[in-house]
């Protein structure tokens, strides 16, 4: 009689078993299905219809073999419809609790590419200019050999340069505010901290202008004198010798 029950026993247990083996494995074959109809959508376009399936994979079958690649593409489906700061969040997701993916750097590109997108005109809020310009740097750090490197490196000079124009924009403002010392420090951060940047000169002629409209002559041929070899457009150089020429001294 003993000997029926362990039997028994056995036998509810292997059953049990092979159900429990048989439901997995018909699930782990559904998440395969749907990956790949959620790929469809995506190659189609049909951005909403991939961030429907996308998201529900993510929630099934973090654990598969297929959880980084529906967290990925689900982020995808994000930045291919234009919805950078969604995509941000998905990449970002995917960075930290996937740390190994084959995906990672290619999700921290991503995320570069959504702040600069997400940069605006140079006169506004520059928020996610400097995020993205801190991300691009972390980016080049992290992977020297990375084949975003170039195309990274373009875009720090672009945005650096789109700092630099706020920068003389600040410092235009205030010369026509006639706060002619606000300028020039304005100017002066600019060459600081912008130097690489082909906003460079303006700032130094910007400078000019100032002590231009203050009437310090002196200052300002003395300025041109030892900035003038970074001044190199012909036409800003006139511009600065124009200010100076300007400049009435007292009789």
């Amino acid at each position: 009689m003993v000997r029926k029950y362990y039997l028994y026993l056995i036998f509810i247990t292997l059953s049990l078993f092979w159900g429990c083996a048989s439901f997995q494995s018909q699930q782990e074959e559904d998440i395969e299905v749907q990956f790949e109809r959620a790929k469809k959508f995506l190659d189609k376009k049909k951005y909403l219809r991939a961030q429907e399936e996308f998201n529900n994979l993510v929630i099934r079958g973090t654990h598969t073999d297929l959880g980084d690649d529906a967290q990925f593409y689900l982020a995808e489906s994000y930045y291919l419809n234009k919805e950078y700061l969604l995509a941000i969040a998905e990449y970002d997701r995917l960075i930290r609790r996937m740390g190994f993916s084959p995906y990672v750097e290619k999700a921290r590109w991503r995320v570069c590419q959504s702040y600069v997108k997400e940069s605006p005109k140079y006169y506004k809020d520059q928020t996610n200019t400097e995020k993205a310009l801190s991300k691009l740097q972390e980016l080049l750090d992290d992977y020297s050999n990375s084949e975003y490197r170039e195309e990274a490196k373009g875009l720090i000079d672009e945005l650096r340069n789109k700092l630099a124009r706020k920068e003389y924009a600040t410092g235009v403002l205030y010369i026509k505010m006639e706060e002619y010392q606000s300028a020039i420090m304005a100017f002066e951060g600019l060459i600081d901290n912008y130097y690489d940047t082909d906003i460079l000169e303006m700032g130094h002629v910007g400078i000019i202008r100032c002590y231009s409209k203050m009437k310090k002559k002196k200052e300002a041929e003395q300025y041109f004198a030892e900035h003038e070899s970074q001044i190199i457009s012909t036409d800003l150089r006139q511009d600065a010798l124009s200010y100076i020429q300007k400049i009435k001294t007292p009789d």
